[in-house]
């Protein structure tokens, strides 16, 4: 349907989509041991879908024909406590009953590539729910009066002009209520460029060293005022602790805090994680994305949060010599791959094979590796090393829209979910960002999502680079 256009360098970087570490010590120094075949998420909220909850209609004309669909604010429950309003950016995909999601970055999405990213976000600020006064919205939209369900509307055919680019001859969407219509109208007449707002919650995901010695740092960032942070006891040997910089244990953390692992010399080799929790906002703007069996669920951009909790993890690994690698890696929109990033802290070069080539990282080097992945398919990409060092991560690329021309092989539906009660059903018309309230409930979870592993991938591009951040 369209060809995207420029790239924004804040936008190259990718979401990381999993982090792992081995237990590189026994497994370069005492034998052979095989990693899980799963991966923490990135960080920040995960959330259950509860469906289209404030909303009326609209029109998709495309090719010569018209679907009506509904068109509006859906709801979803953070796990651990918390809820938060969304708009789909995705019009063709259809969204899946009570689908996982998990907060990612604008490049580990279709917005990755969309020039017109920042003026979502820029909707999203001067619209409802963030506007929740809709007497002067309908002012200055140029309309008597406006009802949450018609002002949700409006906002959702205005978001969709600009992500799935459904303002065309061929393809373009209409709000059926005049009044809605004019709205959309406006926002996209008005809409400006905005920057991509920081994760809720992030880490460094993978720290590798020397025992005894301080090892790290895990950096945070949050947009949350404060953090709680602990080590998980279940796999941290007696002795290692979580402390900063000189040494000091932590419990707590904020925005640009640098978390390190003590461990004593004399600890067997091994490795261990730290838990960052925080209750925060999301900010606008932030992309969903389906996980797990949901991964193809319709695609969301956060519009309004309640105070909700968001997590992440970071593991470290140790040994006394030899190769110490840690490994994590980064769904890449731009580049239509995942990153692979290979890091060696130990006194001996890490020797490894991805997709059937061999690679060297000298002792204190860091190189990445990019996978191609074609659009909508899973992969599998495995690391191996001597004496039975491996480790894979999985996941599914999703960085284009359902009609964007995205090869997936399947028919895009082309409406979204119906909402339960077309025009009549609302939250209330609270900002939710600054009331909080909703009538979803909270749905608990354990720890961050699982991704499943599958099949590797051709190498074509290799690199040396910087220190990955984990700001998302």
């Amino acid at each position: 349907m369209f060809t995207v256009g420029r790239r924004r360098t804040a936008r190259l970087a990718a979401a990381v989509l999993a982090s792992g570490l081995v237990a590189a010590g026994s497994i370069m120094g005492a034998g052979p041991a095989v990693a899980d075949g799963s991966a923490s998420a990135a960080g920040g909220a995960t959330a259950t879908l509860g469906g289209l909850k404030t909303a009326d209609t609209a029109t998709i004309h495309e090719n010569g024909h018209d679907e009506h669909v509904g068109a509006g604010l859906f709801e979803m429950s953070v796990d651990g406590g918390g809820s938060i309003q969304t708009y789909c950016i995705d019009i063709h995909n259809p969204t899946q009953d009570s689908a996982k999601y998990q907060e990612v970055a604008w490049g580990a999405s279709s917005l990755g590539e969309n020039p017109d990213a920042g003026k979502i976000k820029w909707i999203l600020q001067n619209s409802y729910p963030q506007v929740n006064d809709l007497n002067a919205l309908a002012q200055e939209a140029g309309v008597q009066s406006l009802t949450p369900q018609l002002a949700a509307a409006g906002t959702q055919v205005a978001i969709w002009r600009y992500s799935d680019h459904m303002n065309t001859d061929s393809s373009s969407v209409t709000a059926d209520n005049p009044d809605a219509e004019k709205l959309a109208d406006y926002l996209f007449g008005h809409a400006k460029n905005s920057s991509e707002p920081q994760a809720s919650l992030s880490l460094t995901p993978a720290v590798s060293g020397k025992s005894g010695s301080r090892i790290g740092p895990v950096t945070v960032h949050t947009d949350a005022k404060t953090a709680q942070v602990s080590l998980n006891p279940q796999a941290a040997p007696s002795g290692v602790k979580v402390v900063d910089k000189n040494g000091k244990p932590v419990t707590t953390a904020t925005d640009g805090s640098q978390l390190y692992f003590n461990v004593p010399a004399g600890t067997p080799d091994g490795n261990a994680s730290l838990t960052v929790q925080a209750t925060t906002q999301v900010p606008v703007g932030r992309v969903f994305t389906g996980v797990g069996q949901y991964k193809v669920s319709q695609v969301q951009i956060l519009a309004g949060s309640s105070d909700s909790t968001v997590s992440a993890q970071a593991t470290a690994t140790w040994a006394k010599k030899g190769a110490i690698p840690a490994l994590s890696a980064m769904v890449d929109c731009a580049k239509g791959g995942v990153d692979v990033t290979a890091s060696n802290k130990g006194d001996q070069a890490f020797t490894f094979q991805l997709a059937g080539k061999q690679y060297t990282i000298g002792a204190g080097k860091e190189q990445t590796v990019t996978v191609p992945v074609k659009e909508g398919q899973s992969y599998k990409i495995t690391i191996t090393g001597p004496k039975g060092f491996s480790k894979t991560f999985s996941g599914t690329l999703n960085c284009k829209t359902a009609g964007s021309g995205s090869g997936s092989g399947t028919s895009p539906s082309p409406a979204p979910s119906t909402p339960s009660s077309t025009g009549g059903n609302s939250t209330g018309g609270g900002n939710l960002a600054e009331t909080g309230s909703s009538n979803a409930t909270p749905y608990i979870a354990g720890a961050a999502v699982a991704l499943v592993v599958i099949g590797g991938g051709t190498v074509f591009f290799l690199r040396k680079r910087k220190s990955p951040t984990a700001d998302q």
